[in-house]
């Protein structure tokens, strides 16, 4: 598998995780779960299956000298910088248009530096059964086995099986499902032909480009002129003056809806997307009571409190609470009820109308 490549996506601001993710220090920048940041776990996890040579990073410039740090054994050149964000469509193709050029015969699997994976030698074994079967064609999407019915993620129907691979069953997929409401989400479930959307897919790189000459015409005329200056002392230039004009939107809406030949395998990896203060319940060890207590001091104290999680560099102290999370910065202070997390993504909100930029 020499051709074989990790495309490792690390923009993004994660603003349900604030007010520790920051514009300056998104939530894949932070040590969250584990010791290292959440982008370097995302990294150590891909080896054996991808030396640093063959993982690329698609990041903005602002993340660069954190994320290279982070992780100094993948080369530079392999750190693929946006001049700006402007939604995964634009930075797939970005990468895609790199690593392309660099070897044409690339298949690569576009993956995320905010997911958390606990079973690290599946996901990896998946990752060699997904390439076998985009060597025959197929775009390949992982299918992660939904535990509840989920309205914050999108879903992939499968439909006949195809074939399987080292134990991983491969599906032809009959479609994707934006985020459904509850009832549609129940109906999901019981059905048990769902998966949800993890957002990582595996394909060749010409046939993925074809995607976006045929789904994306002007897009793909872009980045083709985009292509001609790769490695090359113009390249900078020519993102630069290009970026302007190239349609900000989703890769799943721009391309994976409706492209052709997609094979879904569902897996139950140990995955978790990091998205809420709440989601972290999920993949941190808690006590007997339900809490968890993270950060630089030693000391906490806790009296009659339950499921409630604390982030916090001092001595915080809680006395017969439940259901909070308290997460507490150098300039900020977050209280919120568990059931309430979603709402942090408004207070963001708030802050930006409100013109509080230095919270931001």
């Amino acid at each position: 598998m020499k051709h074989f490549y990790a495309m490792i996506m690390a923009g993004g601001g994660g603003t349900r995780l604030w007010p520790m993710s920051r514009q300056d220090k998104p939530k894949q920048l932070l040590p969250l779960v584990e010791d290292d940041s959440m982008f370097k776990v995302s990294v150590k996890r891909l080896a054996p299956l991808f030396t640093p040579d063959r993982i690329y990073v698609v990041t903005g410039r602002k993340y660069f000298d954190t994320l290279r740090a982070d992780v100094p054994e993948i080369p530079e050149e392999n750190f693929i910088i946006e001049p700006y964000g402007r939604n995964t469509a634009p930075a797939v193709a970005l990468g895609l248009t790199v690593i392309k050029k660099r070897d044409p015969e690339a298949t690569i699997a576009i993956l995320t530096a905010d997911h958390h994976i606990t079973r690290k030698e599946d996901f990896r074994n998946v990752l060699a059964a997904a390439y076998d079967m985009a060597q025959d064609g197929h775009i390949v999407t992982l299918g992660i086995s939904p535990s509840y019915p989920a309205t914050g993620f999108g879903y992939i129907r499968r439909g006949e099986p195809i074939r399987q691979i080292n134990g991983f069953d491969c599906y032809q997929s009959l479609g994707f499902t934006e985020k459904p409401n509850l009832e549609k989400a129940l109906e999901f479930l019981a059905s048990g032909e769902y998966s949800w959307n993890s957002g990582m897919f595996i394909w060749k790189a010409e046939q993925a480009m074809n995607e976006f000459k045929r789904q994306q015409p002007e897009m793909y005329n872009q980045f083709a002129e985009i292509e001609k200056a790769v490695d090359t002392p113009e390249f900078e230039e020519t993102l630069d003056s290009a970026w302007d004009n190239i349609k900000g939107t989703s890769v799943d809406f721009a391309i994976m809806e409706h492209a052709e030949n997609i094979t879904v395998i569902p897996v139950d990896i140990g995955w978790n997307d990091i998205g809420s203060w709440s989601a972290l319940f999920d993949v941190l060890k808690l006590d007997r009571y339900g809490n968890h207590f993270k950060g630089k001091s030693p000391d906490k104290v806790n009296l009659d409190t339950r499921n409630t999680l604390v982030y916090s560099e001092k001595l915080t102290v809680t006395i017969g609470v439940e259901d909070l999370i308290i997460v507490e910065t150098p300039d900020a202070l977050l209280i919120c009820h568990k059931d309430r997390t979603e709402d942090v993504k408004e207070v963001v909100n708030l802050l930006l109308r409100n013109k509080n930029y230095k919270y931001l």
